[in-house]
């Protein structure tokens, strides 16, 4: 009997050619939507019914460990995990024993160390189970020397110049903290990747060193309030919003397949403006796509939540339930890389790229961040005692302080070449950091900022703010202003500013070493003052009064879209700049650089090599960009619409030559007009182009990455929307039969 999920699952879509208009597009963009359309059906694996029975069937969690492992070695490695205990050497082979014994009881052939290189996706190498075995044949083996430490050569990987010719092999190195899992017949185990002298190559190795700094940081601030406090844990709950297009439509797009955006194309008469489509009914092959995603995700362990219409067309949204922020990293670079293999199978293609079509919402990747205690407290989130809400207090504005402190370097962490064309458009945060609490909680911070008698020691134990509200705060009052890049939500701050399809990981570490430097800062002055003779509850509100006051400029409740923010933003001292070669800068300021330092993350020698590579994939971003949309104005844009102009001239001398020149000239003369017209785009697309080409040869000759990708911006970036401006105005009058690429009318409505 087929049970429910059997029924919603086995047949994935159903569509009938014959519903296509063949006057409505050209044979060219018929024939590739039906091969996407034709009558076809998916077969979805078989699975229980209840998500419970088969989330984690691929992964080497706890249960597995217990399962396969000899009970000393699983406690032991129970310890790395939990109390970041150093790893035991003398059970690596134990470990490799029963990882490998339980994968190839799941059919695994092979195993690869997975990690996540500078861009942006993640990296592989499988090797298979075998070892000779003496004998003129092979046995299955993994050892502990391959699980903890391989040599994946991939001196192919952006390294910013840490490593010479000689020195190009890289190391990937076991993490035991994020569990192990199957992909087909491959066994990934999360991993490190160093360069031979050291350094770090990839975005795990400082994540996790970011983890631990706010965790020791954090830990010493919360025995304030709880002795029994031993470790600190970073949780994170990241949106991925994303679009679906038809295989067959992206296929006939050049730009979208080479570039995840369209570089060209006229807005559809109808897009967004009627907002019917946020939270509205999911399409049926939309929600067959989404049902098999979330299957495929809940055997992976990630505990996909939601899912939901976004605001633009074909626009959606997946959300898991909030998880420890390294495996939430991991689980989000694994869900993009499954949804884009599932979406195939359903005829689509999913489209990350922040903003892949002009005039409707892009895509982001909201980061909810919070902190949380081994004693079961969430940090972020308000208490039920006068104790408990001092220490709420005390974490927030620390929060405020440090991203007002490293304002520029939080913009920095999630700034790209993609990024850019979302960031500050009214439809996503703008590229200014400041922070939305609500008009409740910003007057509790208002009052404890002027209020002298700030505190009342009723005894040892506990302790009454002189503030009535705090006791009874309601943050989930707050209107949660969506124009707001970092704003408090209830339990947690959500930053929103992050893109589609980049690494949680690059905004976590910026984020997670500002706080755990202001922590740290903050402890200090709290002690200092504490040694002089004050009362620990005096200190710690004095101290959080100085830094309500000190962050102050980075809180803004208004409208983050509106041009007055943008001039006040500047007078409050925050950080306006957008060019992006301009705003990876940041990260070698000399505070940013003391920081990462001090925090023990990652050295001045790693960040300035990650600043080569991003001024590096900027320019590269933009250099691809260029030579697409020249290609397809040249060879797509100007002979079709050289084609149509010809098309009306010869109507023209046919007018003529039936009712003659006079009657044919004066019944012909919008076409005459639309031949000029059209003319003139046709020539400025051609001396544009060329312009381009000569503009990016005189950006080329820089040798200096950070020099080349600021001539980008500056010198041939704006040219891309000087030529599409031309080519979208000839996509109104070129017969629509000619236009060879589909328009954003089938683009972005799924049927």
């Amino acid at each position: 009997m087929l049970s429910k999920l059997d029924v919603c699952c086995r047949f994935v879509f159903y569509r009938e050619t014959d519903t296509i208009e063949l006057s409505s597009m050209s044979k060219l963009r018929f024939e590739v939507v039906t091969a996407a359309f034709a009558k076809k059906a998916v077969e979805v694996p078989d699975c229980a019914e209840r998500p419970s029975d088969y989330f984690a069937v691929k992964v080497f969690n706890r249960e597995k460990m217990f399962k396969y492992l000899p009970k000393d070695v699983y406690s032991k490695l129970i310890d790395v995990i939990d109390n970041d205990a150093p790893l035991d050497s003398s059970i690596a082979d134990s470990v490799a024993e029963g990882m490998k014994r339980w994968a190839v009881e799941n059919g695994a052939t092979h195993y690869t160390h997975w990690f996540h290189p500078l861009t942006e996706t993640t990296a592989e190498k499988h090797d298979a189970f075998i070892e000779h075995n003496g004998k003129g044949g092979v046995l299955e083996e993994f050892s502990g020397k391959l699980l903890v430490q391989q040599e994946p050569d991939a001196s192919s990987f952006p390294n910013g110049g840490i490593r010479s010719t000689f020195e190009a092999r890289g190391y990937s190195a076991w993490d035991p903290t994020s569990p192990a899992f199957l992909m087909d017949d491959t066994l990934c185990v999360p991993t490190v990747f160093i360069s031979y002298t050291g350094e770090a190559l990839d975005y795990k190795a400082p994540l996790l060193k970011s983890l631990r700094a706010v965790d020791k940081a954090a830990t010493d601030v919360c025995r304030y309030f709880d002795k029994n406090v031993k470790k600190v844990t970073t949780y994170l709950g990241w949106e991925q919003e994303y679009f679906l297009v038809d295989e067959g439509m992206l296929l006939a797009r050049p730009d979208l397949l080479l570039t995840g955006r369209t570089l060209m194309g006229h807005d559809s008469a109808k897009n967004q403006q009627l907002e019917d489509h946020y939270f509205g009914s999911i399409p049926k092959r939309v929600a067959a796509f989404m049902k098999e995603l979330e299957i495929e995700a809940m055997k992976l362990g990630i505990p996909a939540k939601t899912c939901h219409n976004e605001a633009a067309p074909n626009q959606f949204e997946l959300a898991p339930i909030y998880e420890e922020c390294n495996l939430a990293v991991d689980h989000n670079m694994l869900i993009m890389a499954i949804m884009k293999e599932v979406a195939r199978r359903h005829g689509f293609r999913v489209l990350l790229h922040e903003k892949p079509f002009k005039g409707v919402n892009g895509s982001g990747k909201h980061n909810n961040w919070s902190l949380g205690t081994d004693t079961g407290v969430l940090l972020m989130a308000p208490g039920k005692s006068d104790k408990e809400n001092l220490r709420f207090i005390t974490f927030v504005v620390n929060t405020l302080a440090a991203i007002y402190r490293h304002n520029g370097l939080l913009k920095a962490s999630i700034m790209s070449a993609a990024n850019a064309h979302r960031l500050g458009a009214a439809e996503a945060p703008p590229a200014i950091i400041s922070s939305f609490l609500g008009s409740h909680l910003s007057s509790v911070l208002d009052h404890m900022e002027t209020t002298d008698d700030v505190v009342k020691i009723l005894s040892k134990r506990e302790l009454r703010l002189n503030i009535p509200a705090i006791p009874e705060l309601m943050i989930d009052n707050t209107d949660r202003n969506r124009t707001s890049p970092f704003a408090f939500t209830g339990n947690r701050f959500e930053f929103r500013g992050v893109g589609s399809e980049a690494n949680c990981a690059s905004a976590m570490i910026a984020l997670n070493t500002a706080m755990a430097e202001q922590l740290t800062i903050f402890k200090n002055e709290v002690d200092v003052l504490i040694d002089k003779g004050l009362a620990k509850e005096d200190a710690l509100v004095r101290v959080i009064r100085k830094y309500i006051k000190y962050s102050k400029p980075v809180r803004f409740d208004g409208n983050g879209y509106s041009k007055e923010w943008c001039e006040e933003a500047m007078h409050r001292g925050l950080d306006c700049e957008a060019s992006a070669p301009l705003v990876f800068d940041r990260y070698l300021d000399k505070e940013s650089v003391e920081m990462f330092r001090k925090m023990e993350v990652m050295t001045e020698t790693e960040l300035r090599a990650r600043n080569e590579i991003k001024w590096e994939m900027y320019t590269k971003k933009i250099q691809i960009e260029a030579r697409v949309l020249g290609d397809l104005a040249l060879n797509h844009i100007i002979p079709t619409a050289t084609k149509y102009q010809s098309s009306l001239l010869d109507n023209v001398i046919k007018m003529e030559q039936v009712i003659g020149k006079e009657e044919g000239d004066r019944l012909s003369s919008g076409n005459i007009e639309l031949v000029k017209q059209m003319a003139g785009h046709v020539e400025e697309i051609r001396r544009l182009v060329a312009e381009l080409v000569e503009r990016r040869k005189v950006a080329n000759r820089i040798t200096l990455e950070r020099e080349k990708a600021i001539a980008y911006h500056d010198m041939v970036a704006p040219m891309l929307e000087e030529i599409r401006q031309h080519i979208d105005q000839l996509e109104l009058v070129v017969d629509n039969e000619l236009w060879t690429l589909p328009k954003y009318r089938e683009l972005l409505f799924i049927v």
